[in-house]
């Protein structure tokens, strides 16, 4: 059995089909188009790589209600030509295929979450991306976290640095947390892009401060077993300590943890793949649910 996995994500669009159990096959990727010529590309890969499934982790926001008449469309999305395109009706007509749809950062906490080895399971997780943007998806007792339509975490308010003048980069709410520690905000805040910066960068203190901010209300608010911290911007290995710090000071020792912060707070397991096994979960939901069906 194979099963396919698309990671549609701002910039680029993963594809590729693995096993139930993980084990990813084949993938490629190409740079996100417009909707009809990205689609097409979709559709050549799975044309030439047959599947049983498709699972998709897209950007958003998206409409992930399984019973709307909308499921699967891009909604108000930044991106203006993907706006109410409906991406899910488009690649399930085009390939008459079992699927199902998530935001990217839901598909990457499925992913970290059935796919950790069973000693280090958790039952519930948080996946945050910082990269051109901020992201998070919830994985709580066992289930994806929808609510009235999804999480926006990157869009939440923050307390800003008293030394921090940049007005923020986000077209919608200018200075939430992605308007001021997203990829962009870095390089909107010192003129380069953040792998330009060095380690003892006072750029990444700043990052710190307004992502230490976000991993203490979480664990305040959902009180997950895991908080994982992706995305191009992480890859600075002086950040995650930063961030460490900074949710402890902010923390104050009011929560009674059972084990370290940084066994909590954490990087990806997967190496940057942690999406893509998530839509293959998800495209194996989709597979399993068509059979109970039937």
């Amino acid at each position: 059995m194979r099963i396919g996995g698309i990671e549609a994500g701002g910039t680029k669009f993963v594809c590729g089909y693995g096993t139930i159990d993980g084990t990813i096959e084949h993938m490629t990727s190409f740079a996100t188009g417009n909707p009809e010529e990205t689609c097409r590309q979709v559709i050549e890969y799975f044309t030439e790589h047959p599947v049983d499934a498709i699972g998709i982790g897209a950007f958003g926001p998206v409409d992930v209600k399984e019973h709307s008449p909308s499921y699967g469309t891009i909604l108000e999305t930044p991106k203006t030509a993907w706006r109410q395109f409906p991406l899910l009706s488009t690649l399930k007509q085009a390939l008459g295929l079992p699927m199902k749809l998530d935001t990217d950062v839901n598909c990457a906490a499925l992913g970290e979450a059935r796919f950790s080895t069973e000693t280090d399971r958790p039952n519930s997780l948080i996946y945050i991306t910082v990269g051109t943007g901020i992201g998070g998806g919830a994985y709580i007792e066992n289930r994806l976290i929808h609510g009235l339509l999804h999480p926006e975490m990157g869009h939440i308010t923050v307390q800003r640095h008293p030394h921090d003048t940049y007005g923020g980069c986000c077209p919608i709410h200018h200075d939430c947390l992605e308007g001021l520690a997203s990829g962009p905000a870095i390089e909107g805040r010192y003129h380069t892009l953040a792998q330009m910066l060095p380690e003892e960068h006072p750029a990444w203190s700043l990052q710190a401060y307004y992502l230490g901010q976000m991993t203490a209300n979480l664990l305040l608010t959902l009180s997950p077993e895991r908080i994982i911290f992706g995305g191009g911007v992480m890859k600075q290995p002086a950040l995650l300590p930063l961030i460490l710090e900074e949710t402890d000071k902010r923390l104050h020792g009011y929560l009674q943890l059972p084990k370290p912060l940084n066994e909590i707070v954490t990087k990806p397991s997967f190496d940057g793949l942690s999406g893509l096994m998530g839509a293959i979960a998800l495209g194996a939901d989709a597979l399993k649910e068509q059979g109970a069906a039937q």
